[in-house]
């Protein structure tokens, strides 16, 4: 992920604490710590800022070009006011040249060495949210107010997952589902998983926005969760017994990994069942998951003139660190095979990395096309465009969405549409708008803050709405008399038999027809 700007450490600082009001002064011993930088980031390939969503640990924050002590005259205030015996102090200094100088946070020292370190992260995360979060308002809130009784709450507390209780609680505040913390471990195994392996069941889940429940965004093809009839769109109620009420996605996700061989057992309600015959109990054995990116296959295609045509598939299911890379190695080997049109299959792709999106946009692309338009905190809009691409094919292109495809799905399908380069098929995407970015905090835990909106490149909002696709593929289509739904073989795979697919062959042909008699 794209490093922005971020440094944790001490330096010429301008002490504010915790108010009287909420501390009685006590003898507790003063603390001091130190945050040395985090992030080793890369510049940035494309034409502007490009924040990105579910990266490792370099990503965090770009800080905006104001005073910071302008906008927090109420902590400087409390400068003087005598308040003592609370820990000392955490000193937030970012080297940019927007903030000359560092404020210092003073708490009170819990005695239990798991609370104290959590109060540390409290305030790294807190400082990184006042910085970066999409929405300078924190939910009509006080932000630093917000700190204090944080703290305060967190003092008396004995167990280090009591103490992330209250981080979290305090980011719930700020009503989005995206921004979160994650502990040490989760944040490992979501590593882990990153890389393209993991021990669990196959199953991306998420927060559904709207009614907070965990719903399954797609399964691992063969995966012991694909294997037991679990299918995008089931809520997910239980793990092991334990309801999932206010649970998030990478908590979930914690619960359903272990070690290969061991058993959980999930509780799902289907997502179009109704009533109790919607619910079921089932029993998942853990296994090496080997999450593979790009699956592909070559569909040879009868023209209607008689003529056998090469169909290139390929089905992009998430977009992890080889994801661009894999794509150009695919598409470059099915050209020398002679390999004239494409079906890019996006559905019940999740996302992942934004500049993995982007880069898989430029296979595709040529010129300087903008691919996606950012909107900061500031209402700011700017847009992200690509410096001299050349495509590695410029064949006809379908792409395949559906309700599953998320984020990053959504901003290639959106930048190949908009551009003029592929026709959408398929039914309306997630509508996931918001783009976050994952820092790795100073005791290994990570915070995923949304950092900016997007918007596609003909400026259509996607977030909560989605892209609606060009074609719908339905049943009924594939009643046509027309003979690209007619001349399948009796060996046709199940594959070809797909109702989308044989919609996109339908729709390269007209593509094909019209160059041809152009």
């Amino acid at each position: 992920m794209e490093t922005f700007c971020s440094n944790f450490d001490l330096g010429s600082s301008i002490p504010f604490s915790i108010s009287k009001s909420l501390i009685n002064p006590t003898s507790k011993p003063l603390f001091s710590c130190r945050f040395s930088s985090i992030n080793h980031g890369k510049t940035p390939r494309f034409r502007g800022v490009v924040p990105q969503a579910l990266g490792r640990k370099e990503a965090i924050a770009q800080f905006k070009k104001k005073d910071f002590l302008e906008e927090n005259e109420n902590l400087v205030k409390w400068v003087g006011k005598g308040v003592t015996g609370l820990a000392a102090a955490l000193s937030l200094l970012c080297n940019s040249p927007a903030l000359a100088e560092s404020l210092t946070v003073a708490f009170p020292v819990s005695h239990t060495p798991e609370v104290n370190t959590v109060q540390r992260t409290l305030v790294e995360a807190w400082g990184l949210i006042r910085e970066t979060f999409v929405d300078p308002t924190f939910n009509h809130q006080d932000w630093d107010l917000k700190l204090q009784q944080t703290m305060v709450e967190m003092f008396p507390l004995r167990s280090e997952d009591a103490a992330y209780s209250k981080v979290r609680g305090m980011l719930s505040t700020l009503g989005d589902p995206y921004t979160r913390i994650i502990s040490p471990k989760e944040y490992q195994s979501f590593r882990i998983g990153s890389d393209g392996n993991l021990q669990g069941v196959g199953l991306f889940i998420s927060v559904e926005p709207n009614t907070g429940h965990l719903v399954v965004l797609s399964c691992v093809e063969n995966s012991p969760a694909a294997r037991a009839g679990i299918h995008d769109g089931d809520e997910l109620l239980e793990i092991n017994g334990e309801r999932l009420d206010g649970v998030d996605s990478e908590t979930a996700a914690q619960k359903l990994r272990g070690r290969a061989g061991t058993i959980v057992t999930v509780k799902v309600h289907k997502g179009n069942g109704a009533g109790v015959s919607g619910y079921r109990e089932v029993k998942l054995p853990r296994e090496v998951i080997k999450l593979s990116p790009i699956s592909s296959t070559i569909i040879p295609h009868k023209m209607p003139d008689g003529r056998l045509l090469k169909t290139g598939y390929v089905k992009l299911s998430n977009f992890s660190q080889s994801a661009a890379m894999d794509m150009e190695n695919t598409i470059e080997e099915m050209e020398n095979q002679g390999v004239q049109s494409y079906i890019l299959d996006l559905r019940n792709n999740p996302g992942g990395l934004v500049t993995a999106g982007l880069d898989v946009a430029q296979i595709w692309l040529d010129g300087d096309e903008t691919l996606v338009n950012t909107i900061d905190r500031d209402g700011n809009m700017a847009p992200i465009s690509m410096v001299n691409g050349h495509a590695v094919t410029r064949d006809p292109l379908v792409v395949l969405v559906n309700e599953g495809s998320a984020s990053a799905s959504e901003i290639l399908a959106g930048a190949l549409h908009d551009n003029g380069r592929a026709i959408l098929v398929g039914h309306k995407t997630f509508g996931k708008g918001k783009i976050q970015s994952v820092t790795q905090l100073h005791d290994g835990s990570a915070l995923f803050v949304t950092v900016a909106k997007y918007l596609s490149p003909a400026l259509h909002d996607i977030d909560q709405v989605g892209i609606t696709p060009d074609v719908q593929c339905t049943v009924d289509m594939l009643n046509s008399p027309k003979d690209i739904f007619k001349d399948r073989s009796a060996s046709a795979s199940s594959l070809e038999a797909d109702s989308c697919i044989i919609v996109a062959e339908h729709e390269l042909d007209n593509q094909k027809s019209k160059g041809s008699a152009s």
